[in-house]
């Protein structure tokens, strides 16, 4: 256990490089995104254009060895423009049959841009592949590669003629990332560097198969009691009715126990993303904000107070630290 997790250590940490030097300044972003995929879940990457989300995952693909496609979501998007259709063929011999051609979402890293401009019935299309890695199409089951991610970008700006996911869809994200601008230095590197002739391009470091065994190596690492502890106080704090009288006041639904399987599996991969073989409390209140902020819900008083999601997560990190 000890020698594989030290393996996967050096793995992980050549794969920081890789994509260290093609995407800058973002570091809280890629370590978010990179602990979604470890322990093996979907995440939501939202930020307004231009800050590196495309390329991001396209560089996460090429650097995990990964087959990944691209499907900008539209209003007038179809489902089976994202599952695949069954089309009619004729034999030699005249007899005809039916096809199933697969759509793209037959990949291992699914980039699903602006996933609310689609109408709630394609969305609809990604739940059951986000949730049971099988599609059907013509009451026929047609199993997703392993592994199958999806991260979905979303525009947090312009809302105009878009559909917002449901409560049951967002509850499918392991986490929400929230990209924000990059720093003064991080920015003159983008200048310097994204502007020539030549532009630094990511190069494969692990196997979609080496992957696979590091999200295994994921879910038999050990849990201190402490840690599992901070997760239930927090989650629980985080729902009304529990005792706290600011969340009975401020939150109008909280999140359930997909989000404390979620915050365990988070924690894990992001002590092996960090280089340590157990997680901690700190891990925990570090991805409290991704992990649960879309699992909340505000009352109307609260938003009309000018409060935020955000805001709650950190008062119960605060008190629970």
């Amino acid at each position: 256990m000890i020698a594989a997790a030290e393996g996967a250590l050096a793995d992980i940490s050549r794969t920081r490089e890789a994509v260290g030097r093609v995407v800058f300044g973002q570091e809280t972003v890629v370590e978010r995104t990179m602990v979604a995929i470890l322990a093996g879940g979907h995440a939501l990457l939202v930020g307004v254009p231009g800050l590196a989300k495309t390329k991001l995952v396209e560089t996460l693909g090429t650097v995990l060895g990964l087959d990944s496609r691209r499907i900008q979501f539209t209003p007038d998007l179809m489902p089976s423009d994202i599952l695949g259709s069954e089309v009619m063929e004729q034999d030699d011999n005249g007899k005809r049959y039916f096809r199933f051609i697969p759509g793209p979402v037959f990949s291992q890293l699914l980039m699903a841009d602006e996933i609310n401009r689609a109408s709630p019935r394609t969305q609809s299309a990604l739940l059951q592949s986000m949730q049971e890695y099988h599609v059907t199409v013509a009451g026929a089951r047609h199993d997703l590669p392993a592994p199958f991610h999806v991260l979905a970008t979303q525009n947090p700006l312009e809302q105009e003629g878009t559909y917002p996911l449901p409560e049951a869809q967002l509850d499918r994200f392991l986490m929400q990332v929230d990209i924000l601008y990059p720093d003064i230095e991080a920015e003159r590197r983008i200048l310097l560097e994204t502007t020539g002739v030549e532009e630094a391009k990511a190069e494969n470091v692990l196997s979609s198969q080496r992957l696979r065994e590091i999200q295994a190596l994921i879910r038999r690492m050990p849990v201190p009691e402490s840690v599992v502890e901070a997760i239930l106080d927090l989650v629980r704090s985080a729902r009304p009715g529990n005792g706290d009288a600011a969340t009975d006041k401020h939150v109008a639904w909280g999140p359930g126990p997909r989000a404390s399987q979620a915050l365990t599996l988070c924690a894990r991969a992001r002590a092996l993303y960090d280089g340590r073989l157990a997680p901690s409390v700190d891990d925990v209140h570090a991805l409290a904000e991704p992990v649960l902020q879309h699992r909340m819900a505000l009352t109307f008083s609260a938003r009309a107070e000018g409060m935020n999601v955000r805001d709650v997560i950190a008062r119960l990190v605060k008190e629970g630290s």
